[in-house]
């Protein structure tokens, strides 16, 4: 077998361990959360006899290693459980499948996501690669003072500061991002404006700075200062030169960013009352929703643990010399 095949399913089979290694941290810690929803739903007044009875109804009298096996059996299934909400003593079920409720809310997440992803890139790979072409410039000075600033903020004073000149002061956008089905596209670029641009400032200084210190380090490489004693111009020697070998940390740099900017969603949904997959995982905790807050948080680590793993395989694949390292 190819050393690159070999070590790439390698890396598949450590992420599909990381995932129940995951997927057993989740389930521990929800554990941990205060309160009991079978008293949330009956509230106060009701008697032990049917908080227990209620709770049998549901299935959390069993032991937790048999919860944690039946929910991880019906995972890998496809099958998340049903959701407490909707459920009554009466013995009438109005729940609805897990998976009916992130439906429609991880393809909210996703659009988000990729409306940020679609600015970001380009522009965090614009700004690091000029960056880098004109180092300890005014303009390489200016930019890194910015992403150093908007890096050493926390994203939800961010966005309050976006929707206060944006939306308050100046009403050019909406600070509330209600989107929904039977919006047109363009609807929904408008009411998504803000919490993408919240997203992109992010994404942006981090993504920006690491792909400037990847150009940077390689330009201390022997071969580029062969290229400069041949006379060649920084910009050539970083386009011709650099660049092409620097796609490796850089594609990595973006993956890794973009496992970021899912989980981070999180957030930015609940300051902007996003309906997405993070809003609904807040709400879930609030209200106690246990299949809710498993099913929400194994697909914001899944998504991590897969784009890292898609990061690692294409610096295996474009660079294979880190297999056979000296």
């Amino acid at each position: 077998m190819h050393p690159i095949v070999k070590t790439v399913i390698q890396r598949l089979m450590l992420g599909v361990f990381t995932l129940f290694l995951v997927s057993l941290i989740i389930f521990s810690a929800i554990q941990f959360l205060p309160g009991d929803f079978g008293e949330a739903v009956l509230g106060q007044s009701a008697t032990e006899d049917t908080v227990a009875a209620f709770r049998k109804e549901l299935g959390l009298d069993q032991p937790a290693y048999k919860r944690y096996f039946n929910w991880v059996g019906g995972v890998v299934q496809g099958d998340f459980g049903s959701s407490f909400s909707g459920r009554a003593s009466s013995g009438v079920d109005r729940s609805r499948k897990v998976v009916d409720l992130i439906a429609p809310r991880l393809e909210n997440t996703l659009f988000l996501a990729s409306m940020t992803a679609l600015i970001a890139v380009p522009l965090a790979l614009f700004l690091g690669i000029t960056t880098a072409l004109y180092r300890n410039s005014i303009y390489d000075r200016v930019v890194n003072a910015v992403t150093l600033t908007t890096i050493a903020t926390p994203e939800f004073f961010v966005a309050y500061i976006l929707i206060l000149f944006l939306a308050s002061l100046n009403q050019w956008l909406p600070s509330l991002a209600n989107i929904d089905a039977s919006m047109s596209l363009g609807e929904k670029i408008y009411k998504s404006a803000l919490p993408s641009l919240t997203l992109t400032l992010v994404i942006v200084a981090h993504m920006m700075r690491m792909t400037r210190a990847a150009i940077i380090n390689l330009l201390a490489s022997p071969y580029i200062e062969m290229a400069r004693l041949k006379g060649l111009s920084s910009r050539q020697v970083i386009l011709r030169h650099a660049l092409p070998n620097a796609w490796a940390p850089i594609a990595t740099v973006i993956a890794f960013n973009l496992a970021y900017l899912v989980v981070g969603v999180v957030i930015v949904e609940v300051v902007f009352v996003y309906p997405g997959v993070g809003q609904l995982m807040v709400d879930a905790v609030r209200t106690r929703d246990i299949p809710v807050v498993q099913a929400s948080a194994l697909f914001f680590a899944g998504t991590y643990i897969m784009l890292n793993l898609i990061a690692d395989i294409i610096g295996i694949i474009t660079n294979p010399r880190i297999l056979h390292p000296r």
